[in-house]
This record gives structure tokens, sequence and C-alpha cells, in this order.
């Protein structure tokens, strides 16, 4: 009985916690793409560095990649476009960005909602600040905050500082459920409102390991604002969007007009915004409009494939277009050079902008985007002279976005094949350093959104025979193989250039740090692993259904005490409240691959109920530890229950108490929480 378990939330909750983690690629120095120097070729790659990928094949390839993902993957619509060295090579639109009436998808007016794409143009304009000496990044963000969003220090002494959140290591927990995304226009908060009532609790020193933060982003782009006492959307227009000439982009949404909020998008470009589908029986779910205003710098930014070729021109001229500077030379050497990685080849952040391994060898910067419906990748390689973007408008459409830009350069400038590394048998032996359960930090630390979480965020590792390390999960995703690689604890993988480690500790690895660089997974013990929680809730649930039936199948002449009567009907009631939560929270969890009900509707009412029950059932279970001693001593003899009753309420005590310390320890017995 998998319990809760099925509350398997959601792969698709990893798209919905915001742009997770993010895909994206480079290096290089900031000047044109001529200046960047040249990677050696790969072995039997089609092209070297320095040629150009010839525009016929590179449609006809994208073509067969697109459409084949698209009928495979049923993504409704989607857009592409590429560019190298200064020009357009394919701009193209796919299928439909309406389905009633059809609306075919056009490359350079179908607007795709980019979510934390959006994040490039914040640190930009956070660049920008610096540039003017108005923000330094070494500073605490406080300096450039409103008194009633700075960052409470909450027991940590290191201050966040601005650089922290744009490596991702402000120290934040991650929550997303309920608020990151509304679905009523009347949610929609003004920016410094959502940071103030929506703020996260720090839990890890500031400035080390670097966990995905959306509400830092968000924090940054507050940041930008106040100190130049304008509103967001209003600099990155001025600052940005106007001077590159991106018609079609705009960080603003369709809202009704309202004084707190900047000006609603204009109509002519809120119609052509592209429908979000979600892929549900068998057919293309028209969905409402995602808005994310009230978290503006983090994933507000709505585009076209057309613009955002324009974009990718500019960064990989190192920030200057038709005459137009958007950042400065250093400032492009930033977005193009490692700021911090947890280790050595493991992908880190270049001033927010994130790296990402590529066939051949080469690397970019860049970001992905994901919303409830959309997903979307921009990556641009200086190396290569090259710019990839890929959107897509159907829930599905995760894999083609992620996997597009690698297949590109993968096609082009990557070996024919990879032969798969053989296995490491001296591995075999320190399999106990690596093997075990692993938590995502990425998640809420308290209450419901942290007891649903812990249900999809669990990784485990394990060795094999042949001396190849696996990993699996992390929301759902397939496991992968590794060998050594390095220095103790770096591992490679076994077909591809990724690259991941591990922290070791007294010759045993504390947390794995997977190649996307956005995250880290926790060594847990058994009190975090879903196994322990799946088996106590079996335990839970087959001793509140003996203790129910022993209504109907005991003796009624039984005698007992009074007091051992009261701890009957007690543990009873506890038994009805049990199976209750185990109904209610089982009903969500089966609703629960409808991820727009769950991000918009978070907590339901049959999670709020399944949680108020177990934690009534919990406290019960509290009065019947206490009664356990004068169950046990009873009455005279024959007015006392047999041992063998009392062993049976002893037992099914110990479970239920079992059970409820578990729940505790993962915040499900928290209905107030979110």
């Amino acid at each position: 009985m998998r319990l809760l378990a099925k509350i398997a939330l959601v792969t698709a909750l990893a798209a919905a916690v915001g742009g997770g983690a993010s895909l994206v690629l480079a290096q290089a120095p900031a000047t044109m793409n001529a200046a960047a120097p040249s990677a050696p070729a790969s072995p039997g790659a089609r092209l070297a560095p320095g040629a150009p990928i010839p525009a016929a094949e590179l449609e006809a390839f994208v073509d067969g990649v697109v459409r084949s993902s698209m009928a495979d993957q049923h993504i409704a619509g989607a857009a592409v476009s590429v560019v190298q060295n200064g020009q357009v090579v394919l701009k193209k639109g796919y299928g439909f960005s309406k389905m009633d009436p059809a609306t075919p998808v056009d490359p350079d007016k179908t607007l795709f909602r980019l979510a934390s794409i959006s994040k490039t143009f914040t640190w930009i304009t956070v660049m920008k600040e610096s540039e003017a000496g108005h923000i330094r990044l070494t500073a605490p963000v406080n300096l450039y905050l409103p008194e009633a969003v700075q960052v409470r220090d909450q027991g940590f002494k290191r201050p966040v500082l601005v650089r922290d959140l744009m490596t991702h290591t402000p120290g934040f927990e991650d929550r997303a459920l309920g608020q990151l995304f509304e679905e009523d226009p009347a949610r929609v908060r003004p920016l410094v409102d959502y940071l103030r009532e929506e703020r996260p609790r720090r839990v890890r020193d500031p400035g080390e390991t670097p966990v995905y933060s959306n509400y830092g982003a968000a924090l940054a782009g507050e940041a930008v604002s106040y100190v130049s006492g304008h509103r967001y959307q209003d600099i990155v227009e001025n600052e940005i969007i106007k001077p590159l000439g991106l018609s079609h982009t705009t960080f603003r949404e369709p809202y009704p007009a309202r004084s707190d909020l900047a000006a609603p998008m204009p109509a002519d470009l809120a119609g052509a915004v592209s429908t979000g589908y979600r892929w549900a029986g068998g057919s293309f779910r028209p969905q409402t409009f995602e808005y994310a205003t009230q978290v503006a710098p983090a994933a507000a930014l709505s585009s076209t494939a057309g613009d955002m070729a324009r974009y990718m021109e500019m960064i990989l001229a190192g920030g200057q277009l038709d005459g137009q500077t958007i950042y400065d030379a250093d400032t492009a050497k930033g977005f193009r050079t490692t700021l911090q990685s947890v280790a050595p080849g493991v992908n880190g952040f270049d001033d927010g902008f994130m790296e990402f391994s590529l066939p051949g060898g080469f690397q970019g910067q860049g970001h992905n985007g994901d919303t409830l419906w959309f997903h979307s990748s921009l990556v641009t390689v200086p190396q290569l002279g090259l710019g990839i973007f890929v959107t897509t408008n159907t829930d599905t459409g995760d894999r083609l976005a992620a996997e597009l830009p690698k297949r590109i350069v993968g096609q082009f400038y990557g070996p024919p094949g990879d032969l798969p590394r053989p296995g490491v048998p001296t591995l075999v032996d320190d399999r106990a350093t690596y093997e075990g359960t692993y938590l995502n930090d990425r998640r809420a630390y308290s209450g419901l959104e942290k007891f649903v979480l812990m249900l999809v965020s669990e990784a485990k590792v394990r060795v094999t025979k042949d001396g190849r390390l696996l990993t699996f999960g992390g929301r759902g995703a397939e496991s992968r193989a590794w060998v050594p690689d390095g220095a103790p604890g770096q591992f490679k993988e076994v077909s591809g250039p990724a690259t991941m480690a591990f922290d070791i500790q007294d010759g045993r690895a504390m947390r794995w740090f997977p190649p996307s660089g956005t995250t880290a997974f926790e060594r847990i013990g058994i009190l975090e692993r879903l196994g322990t929680l799946e088996l106590l809730a079996a335990l839970t649930a087959v001793a509140s259904i003996v203790t129910l039936a022993g209504h109907f199948f005991r003796d009624r002449q039984t005698r007992q005490t009074a007091t051992q009567g009261r701890a009957s009907l007690v543990q009873s009631t506890i038994a009805v409240l049990w199976l209750i939560a185990m109904i209610t929270g089982g009903a969500w969890g089966l609703g629960a691959g409808d991820v727009g009900k769950v991000m918009y509707e978070f907590p339901s009412p049959l999670l709020l109920i399944a949680s108020a029950c177990a934690l009534v059932a919990a406290l019960l279970t509290l009065l019947t530890v206490g009664m356990s001693p004068v169950v046990w001593r009873g009455g005279r003899r024959v007015d006392s229950w047999t041992a063998g009753r009392k062993l049976r309420f002893t037992a099914t005590t110990a479970i239920f108490t079992a059970f409820a310390f578990i729940l505790m320890w993962w915040g499900a017995l928290e209905p107030w929480s979110r």
C-alpha cells in the first residue's frame, strides 16, 4: 500500500515549482563571437567549431526532431529559433498556438510563456545597476531592499549578499504550491507584497550550497526596483526590451488594470499569447493563463521565437546589437565565467546565468523556463557563435525543450557516438561510501508542503557489480549510470558529457550534487525515508481495521473496567480518524496528476481534512498512551481484560504512536500551514 505516496504529485511538479533545474550552456570571454577561443573538433564531428551549420541541413534536422517529438509526446505547439555568427539561421513555428479557432504558431507573433528565462533579464538589470555603482554584488542585499522585505537573520550570522542570489545560495527553503502561479487575476499581488507575505525560512548558511530559488531572483528584481525608484516592468522595458526592438516581448500580463500593479499587457500582445495545454484523456485540454506578476523578475516573461533570436544575438555579441549597448564588456565576461560551482566539472553559475555541458566538450550559458504548461530553453554557445531557443505550449513538452539544444550541438559538432565508459571494479569495494537514500534540498522545510514534496523528492544511489554507480529519482527522473572520474567523489556519466559529485566526510558521502548544479541531495536516515512512512501507514491501516472489526466479533459479555471501556472507545475513535485521513489523503493523491489543480488549490479541502483528522488522531493517541498503565492494572480479575486483549491494545497504541510521530516529523500534522 503506497498510501499517500500515490500523492505522487507529479513529476510535473518539478516544472510547476518553477523553472527548476536550468538547462543552459557556455563559457568563454565576453567579446564578440569571433573572439571566442576555438575548441578542438571532436573526432568524427561533422563540422569543426569555426564552421557554420548549413541552414538547409539545420532545418531538416530540427523539423525531424520537433515533429517526431510533438507526435510522440503530444505537444500542441512549438517554436524554434537558431542564430549563429550574427545571423538568424532558423526561425520556425510548429503546430498550433490555439486549437479553437485553429491558429498556427507564428515564430514572429505568437507569444509563449517563458517562465525562468525571465531571470536572465533580471540578472542583466542587476549588473547594469552594478555598472552604475548603485549596487555592490558583495554587499548585503538588505542595503537595497525596503525594510518590509529585508532578509531576517533567523539565527544566521552571515547576511545574504547580492551575489548569493545570483548563485542561488541564499539558503532559503523553496516554496511554490498555492502561490508561485495564480489562476485568478484578482489574487495577483504586487511584488513587494508577495515578498513580504511569502517569506521563506532560511535553512542553511548563505553562500555555500546552491539550491534554486525563485524567491531569491524575485528579491533581486525588487532590489533593482528599489534603488532605481521604478517598477520592475518599466525598468526591463526601458533598459532591455525597447533598445533591442523586442516588440513582442513583455513582462506584463493580461489582468484588469489596477493602481497597485504595473500596467497590464497591451491588448494586441494579449491576443497573440498562446494558450497553454494539458494532454489528458487523449486530448489537448486548454488551460487558463498562469499569472506570475507577483514574482515577475523570476517568471513573468512572454516572448516569441523571433524576439529571442535577437536577444541571443545580443548575448553572443557581448551585450551589443545594432549600435545599442545593453551591458559592458566586464558584465559580458561575468556571464561567461563561472562564479561558483560545487565541485570541479559540475555546472555552476555565471553571474546568474547557468552552465550546461554539451556534446563534444562544449559548454554554454542561458536558462530554461517551466510554467505548468509551457517549457522552454534558451542556450548560447560562444565557442560556436551559436544560440538556440525552443519553446512548447503543452505540459508534455519538457523533454523536447531540454533535449533539442543538446541534440543540435551533438548532431553537427559532437562525436558520432559515445562508447559507454567501462565500470571501475574498485568502486564495488567503495560502495558503502556512496550507497544510500538522499533527499532533494529544493523543497519546503515545514508544514503540508514539506510533507507533499518529501513524498516525491527522494533519490537513491546504488553500485552495480561491474563498478558503475546508479542514481535513481529526484522527482521521477529515470536512472542514470556513472563511473569515477577525477578526484574521489567525482563521477562522469557512462554515456554523455555530464559530471556530478559527492561531498564525502569521514569516508561517507553525505551529499550528492547532480550535474545541473541547481540543487543538492542530502543523505537521510530512516525517519525521512518514504519506505518508513509507507510501512507505518500500512500497519496503521491494518491495526485500525482490526480495532473496528473487534466491535463486531468480540463477545459482548466481556468484562472490563470503566477505564478500559473508555480506552477502547478512544482507540476506536482514533482508528476511524486514521482511516478517514488515509481515504481523504488518498483521494487527493489520485487527483494530483492534475498539476494545475494541485498548484492553484493547495492545500485543497481534502488534504486539510486528512491533516486535521491525523492531528486529532495523534493527540488522542497520546491520551491512550497515558491510559495504558491503568488499562494494564485493571480491576478484579473477573472484571478486567485478558492479557491478550491488553497486549493487542498496547501494540495498536504503539503503532499509532509511531505513525503519529512520523507524520509530525514530515509536517503532515499542520492543517493550518501550507
